[in-house]
């Protein structure tokens, strides 16, 4: 069994939205609302689902650039929720950004970029630095006469490059990958994705990889996660999830892939009647019951919990309990 290098527990991150007339929050916006999984050590999780449904904003608490509002976060055993602790994990873990341009600093060389890390943990210094600088923009396919340019004078995928070389720099052993292709035309997304499975097998790196493309997703990680609303839905092995969903969010959502499969193409097109609710004011029980087309009235009254249905495949639905 794999050593467990994460692990999150009843995760919630709480964005206030009303306050009175003392300045209280009176009501707030559940980006993250109990969410808990764990990442063994050398795998990669995927998160999926519809934009707005906090899985961003779960990768953004796991690392503490947003404080979480409750909730448990253990990395290699270590609770994170201390200063101290908080520290130590600058080095062992980090993010690649959406937007390989806006996370760039535009007024820094890319030397600069990728060597603040080294400075600010007092890595390198000098020509080790400088030699360190140029392993790391060779490692990610960049050349090292590109270290005197600036981040505007790159494509999208060699900015998104030296953002991959600068979470590198100090080693780390874990990295959120928060929608990395996204913002990347399609031809060169898949060298990216390529380049990240790469640097995993050569670094022995573990990787949270965010994203809406349930065809890439499936292509790079060893589990998945489905996100609705804030909450996880469904959890399995990515070629279980793939073949079995569960969920009926989840069904809709494989069902709205593009293939070229004849087998594949023959499946039902679920289409979802309604909007996303607001994580102002969700619904009351299941999350996703006013845009499903099997909801019970169980699902008015009652939130499902996450069920294991056998060989670690999650799913909470109330189906699988009447059924």
């Amino acid at each position: 069994m794999k050593e467990t290098i994460l692990e999150v527990h009843n995760l919630k991150k709480y964005f206030p939205v009303h306050t009175n007339a003392f300045g209280r929050p009176i009501s707030f916006l559940k980006a993250v609302d109990n969410v808990s999984f764990s990442i063994a050590r050398g795998e990669t999780l995927g998160l999926v689902g519809e934009s707005g449904c906090g899985k961003s904003t779960t990768g953004r608490t796991i690392i503490h650039l947003y404080k979480p509002t409750s909730g448990e976060i253990l990395f290699n055993g270590m609770n994170t929720s201390t200063p101290a602790a908080q520290k130590k994990l600058r080095r062992r873990m980090q993010m690649i950004f959406q937007d390989p341009y806006a996370s760039l600093n535009p007024r820094m060389t890319v030397r600069d970029i990728i060597g603040e890390p080294l400075d600010i943990h007092s890595l390198a210094t000098g020509q080790e630095r400088s030699d360190r600088i140029r392993d790391l923009l060779q490692l990610v396919g960049l050349s090292p006469e590109h270290s005197k340019r600036y981040p505007h004078e790159f494509s999208g995928g060699q900015r998104q490059r030296i953002g991959i070389a600068r979470a590198l720099a100090v080693e780390p052993s874990f990295i959120i990958c928060d929608e990395p292709i996204s913002a990347l035309d399609v031809s060169i997304q898949a060298q990216i994705v390529n380049l990240l499975e790469h640097l995993q097998e050569t670094l022995s790196l573990t990787y949270l990889f965010i994203a809406h493309d349930l065809a890439m997703v499936k292509h790079i990680s060893n589990r998945i996660a489905v996100m609705y609303l804030g909450k996880i839905v469904e959890l399995a092995d990515s070629s279980e999830l793939y073949s079995q969903p569960l969920h009926p969010y989840t069904q809709a959502l494989l069902s709205a892939i593009p293939s070229l499969d004849p087998a594949w193409r023959q499946r039902e097109r679920i289409r979802l009647s309604g909007d996303v609710p607001s994580p102002v004011a969700p619904p009351s029980g299941c999350g996703f019951r006013t845009r499903c087309r099997y909801a019970l009235s169980l699902c008015a009254e009652q939130e499902p919990i996450l069920l294991d249905t056998g060989s670690g495949h999650l799913a909470a639905c109330h189906l699988l309990r009447t059924s």
